[in-house]
């Protein structure tokens, strides 16, 4: 089982556990070494107090220790005193203690040169730890060592119940900590199972659902809030990819049934090759109809998917709409009209030349089709450094309310949706424009006729700095 596979609660309540194991451990290692040092402190400065006493008692003519034994200074079975030569040799000492010197001959060398402290496991007559203190004083002008010295069992029984009450309480508040770590996991984790229950009951059959939102103004809340945008978002999506559909259907349906209507009348009225000739004509307008509608489709969904690749190459503006004009150049003749295109030499852009000859070739289908009069070719540019590629006719213009929608996905201004016009071209204009990092704008002109354009990034050619600011107007 890997650490992953753990539930949350278990992962938490464990961390809980080590984390407070080891404040407990350090916290109890914290207080028994003081408490150790706090002992320690008190017992030394007791040996002090003894030894400053008994080395002023000793220095007295005829003093001896051994008669101390029931004095205030030295109590039976756990305080004792020692008085030896530079040499080692024991010259006093208190009744317990045997005429075995206390202290080694490099500690009896320290001592002669100040006070030492000396710890012993075992002193002759005592079964006892003890503790010692050695101190050189003068007795009848001469130098002595004084060695005072007491058990240190209550040191020690005082540590070890202190020891034993810290082994006990450790566990216990361990396993306390633990279980309230798990608790209040299990507490914590409540909203996200809300959540996690409601989250599986949604689908795309229970649009609008969202889920529970916890009023704890935490990382819980900003998550709550931010799962049900990303719900919105993709239910948006979804509503979109379902309109897409159903008006991809719509349109397909149309050139289809004529398609089937006209092949059905060839088959079953077709006499002559007249006739026959006419119903293939009809038929290859609709199966062309269908071909760029596909691949407008597709363009779409390359677009939804973030899939649309460009090849960007230096584009001379000049050429680009002169190719474009020049394409429909038989519509606008058959239609007794006129495409002109504005001077721009020398003027440079840096994007797809396929893709804005389709945006400004879908720009000038829609003035053909929609429009009147003459179709403008245009460019301009401004101290933004942003390129303008206008496509203006001199017809009614657009229906008002529909600028503000004229580049939605299906959208036409006929509400009962005839027409050859699938509604996909000015959208498409849009998604190369922001494929370009631009954007698509339209608008009514003031006398008449409708102009659509694109913004792009502009670079501009040395021969056309001159007239960059406003060229073609």
């Amino acid at each position: 089982m890997t650490v992953g596979s753990v539930p949350i609660r278990i992962r938490v309540a464990g961390a809980f556990a080590l984390a407070m194991t080891i404040v407990l451990v350090g916290t109890s290692w914290f207080v028994y070494a003081s408490v150790s040092s706090h002992l320690t402190q008190a017992l030394d400065q007791n040996l002090r107090l003894r030894a400053d006493d008994l080395s002023a008692l000793v220095r007295q003519p005829r003093a001896s220790l051994a008669e101390t034994s029931n004095s205030r200074f030295i109590e039976l079975g756990e305080a004792y005193a020692q008085l030896v030569d530079p040499s080692g040799r024991v010259i006093d000492a208190t009744r317990p203690l045997r005429r075995v010197p206390l202290l080694s001959p490099v500690e009896l060398s320290r001592a002669m040169d100040g006070s030492i402290f000396v710890d012993r496991g075992r002193i002759p007559g005592l079964d006892e730890p003890s503790r010692l203190l050695a101190t050189p004083i003068r007795k009848d002008d001469k130098a002595r060592v004084l060695v005072v010295g007491t058990t240190a069992q209550d040191r020690a029984e005082t540590l070890s119940s202190l020891r034993d009450r810290l082994l006990i309480a450790i566990p216990v508040a361990l396993l306390v900590a633990t279980i309230a770590g798990y608790l209040l996991a299990g507490l914590s984790l409540h909203p996200v199972e809300a959540m996690r229950r409601r989250a599986e009951a949604i689908s795309a059959e229970t649009p609008g659902e969202r889920l529970p939102v916890p009023a704890t103004r935490d990382e819980v809340e900003r998550l709550a809030e931010t799962l049900n945008s990303m719900l919105a978002r993709l239910e948006a999506a979804l509503d979109r990819q379902r309109d897409f559909v159903a008006d991809a259907g719509h349109e397909l349906r149309t050139p289809l049934a004529l398609l089937r209507t006209e092949l059905e009348l060839a088959l079953r009225h077709g006499g002559s090759a007249e006739e026959l000739r006419e119903a293939v004509r009809v038929s290859e307008v609709e199966v062309e109809r269908l071909a760029q509608l596909a691949e407008d489709l597709l363009l779409i969904a390359r677009t939804d998917k973030g899939e649309l690749e460009l090849r960007r190459e230096r584009i001379d503006v000049q050429m680009l709409l002169t190719s474009v004009a020049t394409r429909f150049e038989w519509r606008a003749e058959e239609e007794r009209r006129r495409i002109t295109v504005h001077d721009h030499v020398g003027l440079v852009a840096t994007g797809d030349r396929l893709r804005l000859e389709q945006a400004v070739g879908n720009l000038v289908d829609n003035a053909l089709r929609h429009g009147s009069g003459t179709v403008e070719l245009d460019a301009l540019t401004g101290l933004d450094e942003r390129l303008e590629l206008h496509v203006r006719d001199d017809g009614p213009g657009f229906p008002p309310g529909f600028v503000s929608r004229a580049f939605e996905r299906f959208s036409r201004p006929d509400a009962d949706r005839v027409g050859r016009g699938s509604g996909l071209g000015l959208a498409i204009v849009q998604t190369v424009a922001f494929a370009h990092g631009g954007t698509a704008h339209a608008e009514n002109r003031a006398g008449g006729g409708a102009d659509v354009w694109i913004v792009l990034p502009l670079e501009v050619g040395p021969s056309a700095l001159a007239g960059a600011l406003h060229v073609g107007a």
